[in-house]
């Protein structure tokens, strides 16, 4: 008699809304893991605007509880996601008021990327107030993202103000560009062990010279994103709301709440 054999049986069918700002941490993790990630990546940048982007991931929620997403995978027969896990903080308050009809919506306790990617809350806090929160932060994906401040992004920035204004009033510009940075004095880059990460190092350097800031190099760890795919919920790193519950700040270290 063939043995019988389904790899679904305990395994988790996860669907996942993240930032590209954690592209490359992500992947690395996904290939990974035991459970089922259908990831899907919003642009950089949007917590900026908390408005637009809290209203993006709401549509793109409502979207796959209808099944008209047409970023996710098709639904198996008889197996639908378990949960939606949202990779994101609180980021400028953009992910307070996201709610599911239909399934659990999973959020890390953290106010923004920075904590997933070092693996603490505390240990930001930490670094954050040992210098004064001077700290301008790189990675591989706010390097290829966003392109941080540095000689090529002030150069970018000079040569776009040129398009609009004369040379004496892009030069004022850049000064005043200059002036937003002097409340930085460190930049500090966030490394992963398993990640090929050298050029992004040296362009972190290469940076911190040209701003006359100082360079540091933390080493994270994938501890706390290793949990929040894999499924291991933790009540104090990870907010796990019902359906039809929304999420709200807590404005104390848990970060967030599930409200009405």
């Amino acid at each position: 008699m063939l043995k019988q054999f389904r790899w679904e049986v305990d395994t988790k069918r996860l669907k996942l809304l993240a930032c590209k700002v954690l592209y490359r941490e992500i992947s690395l993790l996904t290939y990974n893991c035991e459970n089922f990630i259908d990831v899907t990546y919003l642009q950089q940048g949007f917590h900026d605007t908390p408005d637009i982007l809290r209203k993006l991931l709401q549509e793109e929620i409502n979207r796959i509880e209808t099944g008209n997403d047409m970023y996710s995978c098709r639904r198996r027969e008889g197996r639908d996601f378990d949960a939606i896990l949202l990779g994101y903080g609180l980021c400028s308050n953009s992910i307070c008021g996201l709610n599911s009809k239909k399934y659990p919506l999973v959020i890390p306790r953290a106010h923004d990327c920075i904590t997933l990617l070092l693996g603490s809350k505390e240990l930001y806090r930490q670094y954050f107030d040992a210098h004064s929160g001077g700290v301008y932060w790189y990675t591989p994906g706010w390097i290829e993202c966003a392109m941080p401040r540095g000689r090529e992004t002030m150069e970018i920035k000079r040569s776009e103000y040129l398009k609009q204004y004369d040379e004496e009033t892009a030069d004022y510009l850049m000064l005043e560009e200059h002036k937003w940075l002097e409340k930085y004095n460190i930049c500090a880059y966030i490394s992963w062990e398993d990640l090929n990460q050298e050029k992004h190092i040296e362009h972190t350097k290469a940076c911190a010279e040209y701003l006359n800031m100082k360079f540091d190099q933390l080493r994270g760890t994938s501890s706390l994103m290793k949990d929040f795919i894999d499924g291991n919920w933790r009540e104090e790193d990870f907010l796990v709301l019902e359906p039809g519950r929304s999420v709200q700040q807590s404005f104390d270290e848990t970060t967030i709440v599930a409200g009405d």
